[in-house]
């Protein structure tokens, strides 16, 4: 989940690092820090719990940056407290390597022991600290860095992203083992980063690296090996287009922004995917099978991820009749798999290690793997048969928002191809879908204009509110346990999501008079059976996404009838409360607490 960078050129490493480090935050702000070599060669090494912000004045940017190769690092911490001492980069004994670490080592306890048996001091308490005094160790007279961290990271267990430092050559060495990194170069130097997101306004193409490759950048160029042997670079990617697209509007947080942004996301998708639905293009080129040959079509996620897979799910469900079921990532290697299983893969980073390790206990014959990722060269892209790109851009608020919209969008475009182009669905249901996609981004706008004054005034009111019920029925389920998790994330008040059936079961016991209750609506007629247990009680009702008609003075709620995913729209008012809460309580609506983006520990 930290994030890391990495520069080798002629000048501004330390800036360098430092810049591209800035656009990972959302990995982890638990602390940050730099590690460069001058050109005397001497070694700036500079660590802070205050932001990647705090770096810039350590790292020359308000004079001359001179530094000719640096590695940053921000961390979300896993082993080791939160303490400037525990921040990366990671030093030697001698103050000459550096190294920052993605991923956890799990016999980290026993290889401290044979080091400090063997004379190596330890400064902090994290588990990658053993790795930087590994590869000194491994450092002998003729063996270069390369060779030494393949050394090093051949004796962990674990997963790792490891960039070195020869802090006295300007050497960069790197390695990956179930943890991300990719490698770039530019006219201006070389790049090392775990997101390609980092470094896409300095690069046009990178490389990935699979596990244990190892780059290593010096004085006489790149070169790419194995332990026991040389190998070949993997193929160049290109830099998605979307990954520059990052949002820009009126508030200061980047949250405010991409929850804005919405109706552009939803519309990019459609304008991409739509036009494939009917004809069955879409389906077919991503080399799915035919629905014929499919009985279950298995949904695995985490999160938001999950809600949005829940969503998707309906569509095969309620308009194809196909059996669906969803599976909490994490706990999906104690399930029993069909062979004829479509697994359809949702993470939004496309690295999520609960995800990937759910694809390892697949079996041999379990059927076809799509992946629906924000991250069209991530692990889980590779690993998987078939994958679509949900086109949602950097999305730098750590609480998902628009992913969530593109993702549930991305899922239904294929999913009615799929039912279109093999005829599982009534062409009336059908056609009211169709238009109900074709209506989203107007409708996403509408929710926005709506609600935005709404929102903030009942934010205002529950400000003091200890804890909040969700509640849906069918459809709406997904987007009532969508926005109790925004509200969590970004609060740290309770929330719970629950099928308003299940009220009277135990849930109605937490409504007192004025516990706010809000409920998604998706047309259900016996929610208002629901609502009334509620106010019957002194709960306040606040609901999503009702028609309301008048007649005769008297408001009527009507049944609204909605697409087969459910009300999409009633996420926003959902988002919108969650952060308006949020910042009156004085949180950082971007950074929640214990939070990161790309959560790529399991």
């Amino acid at each position: 989940m930290c994030g890391i960078t990495a520069y080798r050129g002629p000048a501004a490493a330390a800036s360098r690092a430092r810049s591209a480090l800035e656009r990972l935050e959302y990995r982890g702000y638990d602390s940050a820090g730099i590690a460069a070599r001058r050109p005397d060669g001497s070694t700036l090494h500079a660590r802070t719990l205050s932001g990647v912000a705090a770096l810039a004045v350590v790292t020359g940017e308000q004079t001359t940056d001179a530094t000719t190769a640096a590695i940053g690092h921000t961390r979300w911490a896993t082993h080791g407290e939160v303490s400037e001492a525990n921040a990366h980069p990671l030093e030697d004994c001698s103050g000459r390597l550096y190294v920052v670490h993605n991923g956890i080592v799990d016999n980290a306890d026993a290889l401290r022991a044979q080091l400090v048996a063997a004379g190596h001091r330890f400064a902090t308490g994290v588990d990658s600290e053993v790795i930087v005094h590994l590869i000194e160790q491994a450092q002998r007279p003729g063996v270069g860095l390369g060779d030494a961290l393949a050394e090093a990271t051949g004796q962990l267990s674990g997963s790792w992203a490891v960039v070195a430092l020869d802090a006295r050559t300007g050497a960069l060495a790197a390695t990956a083992h179930g943890s991300p990194l990719i490698y770039a170069e530019a006219a201006d130097g070389a790049y090392l980063a775990s997101d390609v997101g980092a470094v896409a306004p300095e690069v046009a193409q990178f490389r990935v690296l699979e596990d244990d490759d190892v780059v290593e950048v010096d004085a006489a160029g790149t070169r790419w090996h194995r332990a026991g042997g040389s190998c070949r670079p993997r193929g160049l990617w290109p830099v998605p287009r979307t990954a520059l697209l990052a949002s820009t509007g009126r508030h200061r947080d980047h949250m405010g922004n991409e929850i804005d942004e919405q109706p552009v996301v939803a519309r990019r998708v459609l304008e991409a995917l739509a036009p494939g639905i009917v004809d069955g293009s879409l389906w077919r080129g991503l080399g799915l099978p035919s629905l014929d040959t499919i009985d279950r079509v298995t949904v695995v996620g985490c999160g938001t991820s999950l809600h949005a897979g829940r969503a998707l799910a309906g569509v095969f469900a309620r308009l194809g009749g196909l059996p669906t079921r969803t599976l909490v990532a994490s706990e999906a290697a104690h399930e029993v798999w069909e062979p004829r299983t479509l697994v359809i893969a949702m993470s939004q980073s496309g690295e999520t290690a609960d995800v990937l390790r759910a694809l390892d206990a697949l079996p041999p014959r379990h059927g076809t793997v799509l992946a629906l990722t924000n991250n069209p060269s991530s692990t889980l892209a590779r690993r998987s048969d078939a994958v679509i790109d949900c086109l949602a851009g950097p999305e730098v608020g750590v609480a998902a928002t628009k992913t969530f919209v593109a993702q549930v969008l991305t899922g239904v475009c294929v999913a009615l191809s799929g039912l279109s182009v093999f005829d599982r669905t009534d062409s009336a249901r059908l056609g009211a879908d169709l238009r109900a996609l074709a209506a989203t981004p107007d409708g996403l706008a509408a929710a926005l204009d709506a609600w935005r004054g709404p929102c903030a005034q009942l934010a205002t009111e529950y400000a003091r509110a200890s804890g909040f019920l969700f509640l849906g029925r069918g459809a709406g389920l997904v987007y009532a346990a969508e926005g109790a998790l925004k509200l969590k994330e970004l609060s740290y008040r309770w929330a719970e999501a629950y099928p308003a059936g299940e009220l009277k079961h135990g849930p109605l016991a937490l409504v007192d008079a004025g516990t706010p209750v809000f409920v998604v609506d998706n047309g259900d007629p016996r929610l208002d059976v629901d609502i009334a247990e509620v106010t019957a009680r002194g709960g306040r009702v606040i609901r999503f996404g009702e028609r309301v008609l008048t007649v005769g003075g008297v408001p009527l709620h009507l049944p609204r009838t909605g697409p087969s995913w459910g009300p999409l729209e009633t996420v926003v008012p959902l988002q919108l409360f969650a952060r308006e809460l949020a910042l009156r309580l004085h949180r950082d609506v971007d950074k929640p607490r214990n939070l990161a983006k790309s959560v790529t520990v399991s």
